[in-house]
């Protein structure tokens, strides 16, 4: 794992995440090991700072000189009235540069606000994404242990003889899954769709893009009266079912 950890940090992608160049895949996989890993959060909190440090270095300062350059026209003024408006002149340029200064500091802060805002927000979301995927493992392990779960097989009708899936029912703990073994061949253009009628309410579930694992299931809403369809749609799925295309279904 400390390997795997040490190549991540070996590449440029905390600095590119920072700056914002990372590709959409990048980014995942960036915000994936900040969110898993103290060492990456680590490094990324430091190049933050090594940011924010960066930011400072390029502030507004007062010129070399100026203050010079002010005395020596104060002292080559002999009227009051030029004396006064010498000073007038330095305390503007002064109050110019330090207003400047203060507009780039302010701007600098809001950013890095709104970056601070977006990483927490975005680790947020995916330590929420963890949680439900570390939930959704747990009832898996649940139903393929539990002695209370009932199995029931599903075929393909004539219009998918080669469909296979199984479906794991546990009525105690209020979860069910569905197993895609094998998917029939379908003409170009066409995918099967998972749907679930929860009391009347018909629930998209998503294409079925392959058949996995024994271990590979795809959660159904439970219910005691829940239905469970297979159709056969068009490429890239529908937002409703095609009942003509209704090729396995499950009740329990």
């Amino acid at each position: 794992m400390k390997e795997k950890i040490k190549l991540f940090l070996d590449t440029d992608l905390l600095e590119k995440y920072l700056l914002g160049t990372t590709t959409d895949l990048e980014k995942l996989q960036v915000e994936r090991y900040i969110a898993m890993y103290p060492e990456v959060r680590k490094t990324y909190n430091e190049l933050q700072d090594n940011l924010e440090e960066f930011a400072k270095s390029y502030a507004v300062k007062t010129p070399e000189g100026l203050k010079e350059q002010i005395l020596s026209r104060i002292k080559a003024q002999n009227s009051t009235k030029r004396k006064f408006m010498s000073y007038a002149v330095a305390a503007s340029v002064v109050a110019l540069l330090f207003a400047a200064a203060s507009y780039f500091f302010y701007n600098q802060n809001l950013n890095l606000q709104e970056e601070n805002s977006m990483v927490t927000n975005q680790i947020k979301l995916l330590e929420a994404d963890m949680k439900e995927r570390l939930e959704d493992v747990r009832n898996q392990f649940i139903v393929l242990n539990n002695p209370d779960t009932k199995q029931y097989k599903l075929k393909g009708n004539k219009k998918a003889k080669d469909l296979k899936a199984v479906a794991y029912v546990n009525p105690v703990k209020k979860l069910s899954y569905i197993n895609v073994q094998n998917l029939p061949h379908l003409e170009p253009g066409q995918c099967l769709q998972m749907w679930a009628e929860v009391n009347g309410k018909m629930l998209n579930l998503g294409v079925i893009r392959e058949a996995g694992a024994k271990d590979n299931l795809l959660a159904i809403p439970y219910s005691e009266d829940a239905v469970g369809y297979i159709t056969i749609e068009q490429e890239g799925g529908n937002e409703t079912p095609t009942v003509d295309n209704i090729v396995a279904n499950i009740a329990f």
